[in-house]
């Protein structure tokens, strides 16, 4: 891969946070961040935060007959809901997800939209596989979601779920001069997560198996997302300069 193609920073500022208490302004935050990294007012940055408990939509969802429902159910859950600028279904993510961020300044910012996608699902599947868990790129089939660059792990010895689950979800938001990268890490606590899901997958009338649904530590016990962040740092910095 043309890393000059991909990106112009290799220095990044590790921005953490936690939950403001307000889950649209937790998901707005984003994008004020990236419109700051187009300014030149913030650096080239991984923001980093373990979110409330939410229920993202996405614009498609609104449309479906079955959405009032499905809002309800996500309350009912303690999931609040929002809705996401950008695509794809339904997803849901609480305190035992990790929820980070990627920012940087590019002067052709879609340059590399699709070469993202591919760079940090091998990415995270490495840093997954640094806790023992076997992590692959790819969608599962029936998972919540759907992406082709989804990132699954691969049930083994000891595992508590017989079935391939899917632990990381990405998705762009690209604008001229900056692009951001967001990703969702499910690493703990999955019944919570599976159960809402089911239900407001099946009140829009989406298929999904809710067996796809997962966490990290259902493949590899006591994994915790504190420790899974050490590691993805450590992978981020076999090619970034991290800064903290």
């Amino acid at each position: 891969m043309d890393r000059e193609n991909f990106r112009q920073s290799v220095a990044l500022h590790v921005l953490t946070e936690e939950p403001s208490g307000d889950a649209v302004a937790d998901l707005e935050r984003g994008v004020e961040l990236l419109r700051e990294v187009r300014a030149g007012s913030r650096p080239a940055l991984l923001r980093i935060y373990r979110p409330d408990p939410t229920l993202a939509f996405g614009q498609r969802d609104v449309r479906l007959a079955g959405y009032e429902d499905a809002v309800k159910v996500a309350l009912k859950h303690g999931f609040t809901p929002v809705v996401r600028k950008a695509g794809g279904r339904a997803a849901a993510y609480h305190r035992g997800t990790l929820i980070v961020d990627h920012i940087e300044p590019h002067d052709d910012a879609m340059l590399g939209h699709q070469a993202r996608f591919i760079h940090f699902g091998q990415l995270y599947a490495r840093a997954l596989q640094r806790l023992g868990v076997q992590a692959q790129v790819g969608e599962l089939a029936g998972e919540y979601c759907a992406g082709e660059h989804s990132v699954h792990g691969i049930p083994g010895p000891g595992s508590n779920t017989p079935v391939p689950v899917k632990l990381v979800g990405t998705a762009q938001r690209v604008i001229a001069g900056a692009w951001l990268f967001s990703s969702v890490f499910v690493i703990s606590d999955s019944a919570p997560i599976r159960e809402v899901l089911d239900e407001v997958y099946q009140k829009m009338q989406i298929p999904m198996d809710p067996s796809t649904v997962g966490a990290a530590d259902d493949l590899v016990a006591g994994v915790k997302p504190e420790v899974f962040l050490e590691e993805l740092l450590t992978e981020y910095a076999t090619e970034y300069e991290i800064r903290r």
